[in-house]
């Protein structure tokens, strides 16, 4: 077993040339040129009853949009794709698509490869977006019924625009600066470089309608009754705020950090240089958090990167592809190995000592063997929770920890809807936050017009 070094921390910025922050946080899949497209496009074979539309949680009908795309019609391309998913350019470049529309590709059958259905998605959508009139839709007559959409992440931002094209009035309360939730917020910089993120939040509010309240959070009871009385519906997408703790000796060290935090101060950091980075770094965690904040330690200069999980990989949150991903950055990945401990050295992190497991009769079991990872910077990636006690004291009904509902997203609450991560059930990807949405505007807009 290792133990941490007497060295001091070496945690600092500036790892780097400030070509090589621009180089490696550069987007991490090219665009398709025009001519890359249209060959790409040309390999769908167009199936009936196609399996990857079945596939997409907002059932974009995908032939018709890559047919467009071979015919050169990229303005119909995109229309056909933002009729069923209204955040279609950011959903283009996170969402796993290896694992759903891809992944049941006919093409995989006859040429071992998929067609490239998010990369033709994103090109599609980001032509519009860059041209001269970018919204293609059109608001119906004010209704003058009013909406209040708790949220302004993926889940939120689908609701407002759906109800706002049925000329529904919506505001949108949002306790950060920015609208946009874990787009603006959660994901990796390589993934929506160029603020694409806030040209997306800027392109739903043009269909008008929609007012956003930043520095808002939902804190008392009374403020959900204010919304529940002053507004004919009410939408609730906040996410979820609460990490998961450890629950180890040493947590509370200097150099520990929650993922999800180390993330959103990248986003929202202009010049990386200035960001300070571990010169080992663990992370803790197998879902697609901690190979963001994994790759992004590597990227930001770190030497060494940890990922480890308690599980083994087939069980990791991660997709095949996100855990190639951070390998192919240099990223070592383990499996097996639960937290014990995390060391420290005159208050700040030194080291995390793990536990071997292995599954004994279908339940973890540690087998006695232990390991030390020396660590400048610990970072958490272990999962949220909604823990906000405001819901349970409105009298909304809970399940797992979350929100329960229906299919449409009704709550036990008359006039209030849920959706996204704060919803109970689900696979808590930014595709079907945008699903939730856009089926409880629909379930919002028959209730105002009963």
């Amino acid at each position: 077993m290792s133990t941490p070094s007497s060295s001091p921390a070496d945690v600092r910025a500036g790892r780097l040339s400030t070509e090589e922050y621009v180089q490696r946080f550069a987007d991490a899949t090219p665009r398709f040129t025009n001519t890359q497209a249209l060959l790409e496009a040309e390999r769908c074979l167009y199936c009936y009853d196609a399996p990857c539309a079945t596939a997409c949680p907002t059932s974009i009908d995908v032939p018709s949009f890559i047919k467009r795309i071979a015919d050169g019609n990229l303005r119909g391309s995109a229309k056909a794709i933002l009729e069923s998913n209204p955040l279609g350019g950011m959903c283009a470049r996170v969402c796993p698509t290896e694992n759903l529309c891809e992944a049941v590709c006919v093409r995989n059958t006859q040429e071992d490869r998929p067609v490239a259905i998010g990369r033709l998605q994103r090109h599609a959508v980001d032509a519009l977006m860059e041209s001269d009139k970018p919204q293609i839709f059109t608001r119906a007559a004010p209704t003058g019924k009013k909406v209040a959409v708790v949220g302004a992440g993926p889940a939120g931002l689908a609701c407002a625009y759906t109800l706002a094209r049925e000329g529904h009035d919506v505001v949108v309360f949002d306790a950060k600066p920015k609208a946009g939730g874990l787009n603006e917020y959660g994901l990796a910089s390589y993934k929506t470089p160029g603020d694409f993120a806030q040209r997306e939040v800027q392109w739903l509010l043009d269909i008008g309608g929609i007012t956003i309240q930043t520095g808002w959070k939902l804190e008392t009871v009374a403020q959900l009754e204010a919304l529940r009385k002053d507004f004919g519906a009410v939408f609730l997408g906040m996410g979820l705020a609460t990490t998961h703790q450890l629950g180890v000796p040493g947590e509370e060290l200097e150099g520990v950090q929650d993922a999800v935090d180390f993330i959103a101060t990248l986003r929202q950091t202009e010049d990386k240089a200035t960001l300070p980075v571990g010169r080992r770094v663990v992370v803790i965690g197998g879902g697609m958090t901690a190979v963001d904040a994994a790759v992004q330690s590597k990227l930001l200069g770190a030497k060494v990167v940890h990922m480890v999980y308690r599980r083994g990989r087939d069980a990791m949150g991660a997709s095949q592809a996100e855990q190639d991903w951070a390998q192919t950055n240099g990223v070592v990945l383990h499996q097996w190995l639960a937290p014990v401990e995390i060391v420290g050295r005159d208050g700040h992190v030194a080291g995390v000592r793990f536990a071997d497991q292995a599954l004994v009769g279908g339940k973890l079991q540690p087998t006695g063997r232990e390991i030390t990872f020396e660590a400048d910077t610990v970072l958490k990636a272990i999962g949220q929770k909604l823990g906000n006690p405001v819901l349970v004291g409105a009298g909304l009904t809970l399940s797992g920890g979350k929100i329960a509902t229906d299919d449409a997203g009704t709550t036990n609450l008359k006039g209030v809807w849920a959706g996204g991560d704060c919803r109970a059930g689900g696979l808590d990807l930014t595709v079907e936050a945008v699903e939730h949405g856009k089926q409880s505007a629909k379930a919002i807009h028959a209730y105002l017009k009963a």
